[in-house]
């Protein structure tokens, strides 16, 4: 369904203008209730035998704009599966002891292991974001770190982690009436930064290089969905079609029992067998 959203290998150069945040693919809510509640209990399925079986890791990145819905996609598209099972990790400012080292050190050692489903609300693709718009890092370095990601992404899939990434594609009026809500509603105003309005200032600068990252790092191995995000139910079916699609094209299965399924049988029933209990020694 979600084709024409998936960049992989793109054979063009991708503009996101060419991509509306407002598209609905002509559904409505209405349309998807009973598809989000059919993809729930297939999730949850498919979730269970991922870390029943450990044969596969699963990670998840989410980018996009200040208001683009990181947080709320994780609240609602992870909602009701296993908490044992996934984790959530924000990839914030580095710390002195991770400027010591390259940029994705940080970022393998938070991969998920196999069996589990690893969500990164921001991720490694800062590094070649907010870097290049304030000049930290200039073209030919962002460049050589596109290689590099395409390279870390090879070797995560080539050892059974799956990875799916998702750029929440957001109109610049959505984000500011967004922002709006955030300054005039008391109980929403500490979601409010004025970093947001410092950064609104880079928009086109950030279009720009979200274009790039999509043009040289989205590949068959790890695609890049462009999810029209300004309605934040059809951004979260998108995301959970595509999710539950990919984990049950893996066909997971739950790990064989060990040993002798009709001799374990008796066993167990032999053991539920009452036994008498041991006389108290005498206290006298």
């Amino acid at each position: 369904m979600f084709e024409q959203l998936t960049i992989a290998n793109p054979a063009e150069a991708i503009k996101l203008k060419d991509f509306d945040p407002d598209s609905t693919l002509e559904l409505t809510k209405e349309d998807i209730k009973p598809l989000m509640k059919d993809l729930r209990k297939r999730f949850s399925r498919c979730q269970e035998k991922l870390y029943a079986a450990k044969d596969y890791a699963l990670l998840l990145v989410l980018q996009g704009m200040d208001c683009s819905g990181k947080d709320g996609t994780v609240k609602k598209v992870l909602y009701g599966i296993n908490p044992n099972g996934f984790y959530v990790e924000a990839f914030k400012v580095p710390t002195p002891l991770e400027l010591g080292h390259d940029y994705l050190w940080r970022v393998h050692q938070k991969a998920p292991a196999k069996g589990q489903i690893g969500v990164f609300n921001r991720s490694y693709y800062e590094d070649v974001l907010v870097t290049r718009v304030h000049g930290t890092i200039d073209d030919v370095t962002a460049q050589r770190r596109f290689a590099e990601i395409r390279n870390f992404e090879q070797y995560l899939t080539d050892n059974h982690t799956v990875v799916l990434k998702f750029f929440l594609h957001i109109s610049k009026d959505f984000q500011k009436a967004k922002l709006d809500d955030r300054l005039t509603h008391p109980e929403k105003n500490w979601k409010f930064s004025e970093a947001d309005l410092h950064e609104r200032q880079y928009w086109d600068h950030y279009q720009r290089c979200y274009e790039d990252v999509l043009n040289n790092c989205s590949t068959s191995n790890a695609p890049w969905y462009i999810v029209p995000a300004d309605h934040r139910w059809f951004r979260n079916y998108m995301i959970l079609d595509t999710i539950v699609t990919t984990l049950e094209g893996l066909e997971l299965n739950y790990p064989s029992l060990e040993g002798n399924v009709d001799k374990l049988i008796k066993e167990l029933r032999h053991s539920n067998k009452s036994k008498p209990l041991p006389k108290p020694a005498d206290q006298s």
